[in-house]
């Protein structure tokens, strides 16, 4: 198995990879265990002290839950395996404060005080609730590692891929132009009057394109080996953080798997 990085922006949040020698099977877990599996920080509780903003208490706990937290998985247990087992301390829980008063004005991510300077809100300028005069917000928060099978909210990215595009030109192409035409990502092209791969735009080939009642020299096909990965991270680790842990997560299952079976016998 080989991975060739694509593209890596560490700015947007974005990379994309090809992994190599591998199967749809263990393609499709990493993806899955990439969403639902790899944990993240996210606010599951909220004691309100005060609130007489338009929202109610409900509605702004759920915003708040939404909030992307940057996310120390070093520092942090996920309850239920922390050595508390679950009652709640500082290895698997991290409180937050907001106290807001405005004359008129919205309350933004970045108004939540943590307690910990490394989990804070990865977009500060989220609104919360527009304050009118008069009105004020005062809340304590308890953030907890978990996973996005639980809840949407503390899954970190968004993580699809696709089949390798194979393209290929096994002979001589009598009607390039018929080619171009249908060619809507510009995979191929043509050079001294011969039809020839975009070696730049091969990743982007539509698998469901079929160039075989025009030619049947020219083939697009998807490769049983090879896949397209593309990750997007939602901001509270770093893609490669996710890959990695992703990995890790994979690595226990398994081996939880494989005592398992010790055991049956």
């Amino acid at each position: 198995m080989e991975i060739r990085v694509l593209e890596n922006s560490k700015e947007q949040g974005k990379i994309s990879f090809i992994l190599k020698d591998s199967n749809p099977v263990y393609a499709n877990t990493l993806r899955r265990i990439m969403i639902d599996e790899v944990p993240a920080m996210a606010i599951e509780d909220v004691e309100f002290v005060k609130n007489n903003s338009i929202l109610y208490d409900e509605i702004i706990a759920h915003r708040l839950g939404l909030i992307p937290l940057k996310t120390d998985l070093k520092s942090y247990n996920i309850p239920e395996k922390c050595k508390c087992e679950g009652k709640g301390c500082n290895r698997c829980q991290l409180k937050l404060v907001l106290r807001a008063t405005k004359g008129s004005g919205t309350v933004y991510a970045s108004e939540l005080k943590s307690k910990d300077p490394a989990v804070k809100p990865v977009y500060g300028d989220m609104p919360i609730v527009k304050l009118l005069k008069g009105q004020t917000l005062e809340l304590e928060a308890t953030a907890v590692l978990g996973t996005g099978k639980s809840h949407i909210k503390w899954s970190p990215c968004h993580a699809y891929y696709k089949y390798k595009p194979v393209v290929e030109i096994t002979g001589e192409v009598k009607n390039p132009e018929a080619i171009i035409e249908v060619d809507h990502n510009n995979i191929f092209e043509i050079k001294d009057r011969k039809l020839v791969v975009n070696k730049d735009r091969v990743l982007e080939s539509d698998l469901s394109m079929d160039f075989s009642e025009i030619d049947k020299n020219v083939k697009v096909a998807a490769s049983d080996t090879d896949f397209v990965f593309y990750i997007e991270s939602f901001g509270q680790l770093s893609c490669k953080e996710i890959v990695n842990k992703a990995v890790d997560i994979l690595d226990e299952q398994l081996d939880e798997f494989v005592e398992e079976l010790k055991k049956a016998k």
